[in-house]
């Protein structure tokens, strides 16, 4: 329930920050560090995904949980990297030619990255509390949908990277 909570709290303050008032100031910040910053935080914690997903399989579960902590850490510190950016500055507005591309991607995007936010602290709860039982059955969804939105974090970036 606490997951659930804290979810609808985390997507509520994003999508006011992201739909509303700029509140937030960072002196001297560039529009355009942030959205850097935030792609790197994303191809990061695709890889650690890729390195607990190889470890999970070869039954290296002390890597793996070392592993899948590191990625709930650089999740973290994404959010708030993206909650200072969209609270101090507008979006970047799409402008190339691939929008058949890039606007399927995005809303895939932005959809899974709603979803996945309860997902990964469900996932962690059930593991922190021993019940793997569970923690399996979540996470055989939880990784492979974490993956996807780190993966299309970076390639929305490199998409908007010229509009920044």
């Amino acid at each position: 329930m606490a997951a659930w909570l804290l979810s609808a709290l985390l997507l509520g303050v994003i999508g006011f920050l992201y739909l509303g008032p700029k509140l937030i100031y960072v002196a001297d910040l560039s529009p355009s560090t942030l959205p850097k910053v935030n792609a790197c935080l994303n191809a990061a914690c695709a890889l650690v995904l890729i390195f607990a997903w190889r470890a999970i399989l070869r039954k290296n579960i002390s890597l793996h949980k070392r592993l899948m902590l590191s990625a709930v850490v650089i999740s973290a510190l994404f959010l708030v990297s993206y909650v200072v950016q969209h609270g101090s500055f507008p979006s970047a507005k799409y402008g190339g030619t691939l929008g058949w591309l890039y606007y399927p991607v995005l809303i895939s995007h932005i959809m899974l990255a709603a979803a996945i936010v309860p997902m990964v602290l469900i996932t962690l709860v059930r593991a922190l509390g021993n019940r793997f039982d569970k923690h399996r059955k979540i996470a055989r969804w939880t990784l492979p949908l974490w993956l996807y939105v780190s993966v299309t974090g970076v390639g929305v970036y490199l998409m908007c990277a010229p509009y920044y």
